[in-house]
């Protein structure tokens, strides 16, 4: 199956030789502009994030961005990273190929480049069975197991969801499979890297065996406005200096809705505020805690009269931050 080759860089706007500072930036500007909750006017606004959120969980990993790198636009001839997006090259001749059409949230080339990969135990994709090779043994045995990735909004987190996901089984002498879909339950509370078994759709059984099982492996979709942290969530709260002096009143956003906080005067950028039980779900009517970092933002540019008050508070100003 052909797949097409993303450049997450040209994604990103960034260049490849980016720091990771820079390319984390580019990351958090182009999701604030293109998330579906903010950009709801942008009729392709989910695409554009969808797109983004895959760059940055390639480029943003440093070991993704190695492997990325290195083999570049010539990625289909690493026979050395098969994956479960398309398996191809195992002994025993032809292709063995697994496929998601794109429906978990990560492109086809994601997919095929750092998607799913073979579990362990049961018959190997080529017929034999840990790794052996088939020979002409006829005891049944169970199919090999199979992991993909699959992209999980935190919203789907808070209150569960059932996803449609379209899969392309090999048959058992490798041949590929039709296209089915599938409906994927997602746990409420489900957490990061946490596994969905779906039984029996694995690799196909060897001589009348069982089907081995498909192992759905959560990955939480980037979020613009916050980073979860196991069960708690972490955000930021940008503020002008003068906000910090005389305090402010602010509305963060949260899954659970919109709160209302009060920034006291006198705080200082780095400082944390504590939103208890507003972060992700982690029992019978119990969740995490949202935690909302103070960041402080200059003006890039001013013009003649603010830099006027600037002059002089600098001039009345009592304040000395050197002593």
């Amino acid at each position: 199956m052909a797949v097409q080759y993303r450049d997450y860089y040209e994604t990103l706007g960034v260049d490849k030789t980016a720091s990771q500072d820079e390319i984390k930036k580019a990351f958090k500007k182009l999701a604030r502009k293109y998330h579906p909750d903010v950009a709801k006017d942008l009729p392709d606004a989910e695409d554009r994030f969808k797109s983004v959120n895959e760059a940055y969980e390639v480029l943003g990993d440093p070991e993704k961005r190695k492997k990325y790198d290195t083999l570049g636009a010539n990625w289909e001839h690493g026979a050395e990273y098969p994956s479960g997006g398309s398996y191809s090259g195992f002994p025993g001749g032809g292709d063995y190929e697994f496929n998601f059409g794109g429906s978990t949230g990560f492109s086809d080339f994601f997919e095929s480049f750092f998607g799913g990969r073979a579990g362990g135990g049961g018959a190997s994709p080529f017929g034999g069975y840990g790794g052996a090779p088939r020979g002409h043994s006829t005891r049944p045995r169970e199919g090999a197991d199979i992991e993909a990735d699959l992209l999980v909004r935190i919203e789907e987190i808070m209150h569960g969801s059932t996803r449609e996901v379209r899969l392309a089984r090999p048959s058992a002498d490798g041949r590929p499979g039709k296209e089915t879909t599938i409906r994927v339950k997602i746990p409420r509370g489900i957490g990061e890297g946490q596994k969905i078994r779906c039984a029996g759709l694995g690799y196909p059984g060897i001589n009348g065996g069982p089907d081995g099982d498909l192992y759905m492996r959560v990955r939480l979709e980037r979020h613009p406005l916050y980073k979860p942290d196991g069960r708690d969530l972490d955000s930021d709260l940008v503020l002008a200096p003068w906000e910090f002096v005389l305090g402010a009143s602010a509305t963060i956003p949260t899954p659970h809705g919109d709160v209302k906080m009060t920034v006291k005067p006198g705080s200082q950028p780095g400082g944390k505020l504590r939103l208890r039980g507003k972060g992700l779900p982690k029992g019978q009517g119990e969740f995490g805690d949202l935690y909302v970092t103070l960041v402080v933002e200059f003006p890039e540019s001013v013009g003649d009269a603010e830099k006027e008050l600037w002059q002089d508070l600098a001039e009345k100003s009592t304040f000395r931050p050197r002593g």
